[in-house]
């Protein structure tokens, strides 16, 4: 299934997209994309429902973040060796684990704002991994058993805030609209591979980004299962497990987004995301 949240933020109703790329409306079936609706149970019981008898969307309705409630939003640093060889970095000998702030998840064609005095508004296509149940202490073997789909990400970073201040990485990654999420969350069965999976970004219709997450350094199952003995991860967390090669700061000389600037990217499967770049007031 490919589960979605339209309409105005703050006011997003459930709904999925049919096999003719149809919205349909969830609404009498879950009370939204969140908890229990992301269990096992509940994925198996929506899956068994005829999408030709959920009612229509008309329109072109906005579309909100796939996800609501999110109380963890985990990101995995350097975790793709191509990456890692442009930023000049060496390979992590584990996951590089940061927090991004909530408040910077949008929906994934909200304008993307540019911080006050940000200078560095980088780029990052990235998989996102969403929590579908409680996950603590799991074997890699059982960890994708914890997931309940897959979704784009889009890791917006601001590398002066991120590097050249003191402290972690936290503050260049958490600026509002610094998340945005979805078109929809894929459920498992969408996905065959999440370790085959091409990926893309441009940025005023240039190609920046062309990988895959074939080259990713840990994988989703080595991720969940990790990160599971540090936390315990919950239905809602997303994880965003880094991204490939072609970021503004890898370039010679490096190149970043202003106002007017346009930014689209997506993953096979998952659908694409388009934002505007728009200075903060």
């Amino acid at each position: 299934m490919k589960l979605v949240r339209y309409g105005a933020p703050g006011a997003e109703k459930p709904g999925l997209i049919d096999n003719d790329g149809k919205l349909r409306d969830l609404s009498g079936r879950i009370a939204d994309v969140a908890g229990a609706a992301l269990s096992p149970e509940s994925l198996a019981t929506l899956s068994a429902v005829d999408p030709s008898n959920l009612p229509a969307v008309d329109g072109n309705p906005r579309l909100g973040p796939c996800v609501v409630g999110t109380g963890k939003f985990i990101c995995i640093g350097l975790n793709y060796s191509d990456h890692a060889a442009e930023t000049g970095a060496a390979v992590p000998p584990e996951p590089i684990i940061f927090m991004k702030a909530t408040s910077a998840i949008c929906g994934p064609n909200d304008d993307l704002v540019i911080p006050r005095g940000s200078q560095k508004t980088d780029w990052e296509v990235e998989l996102g991994v969403v929590i579908g149940k409680t996950a603590k202490y799991v074997s890699e073997a059982d960890a994708l058993d914890y997931v309940a789909g897959y979704c784009t990400v889009h890791d917006v970073s601001e590398r002066a805030f991120q590097i050249e201040h003191e402290g972690q990485w936290t503050k260049g990654k958490s600026a509002d609209t610094f998340g945005p999420t979805g078109p929809w969350l894929a459920t498992k069965d969408e996905i065959a591979d999440p370790q085959n999976l091409p990926m893309w970004l441009r940025v005023n219709g240039e190609t920046m980004q062309d990988g895959s997450t074939r080259t990713m350094i840990y994988g989703v199952a080595h991720l969940v299962s990790y990160l599971s003995r540090f936390m315990s991860l919950q239905p809602d967390d997303i994880i965003s497990t880094g991204t490939p090669p072609g970021v503004g700061m890898g370039m010679k000389p490096p190149r970043y987004l202003k106002p007017g600037d346009v930014v689209e990217l997506g993953i096979e499967g998952l659908g694409s995301q388009k934002q505007t770049c728009v200075a903060d007031e």
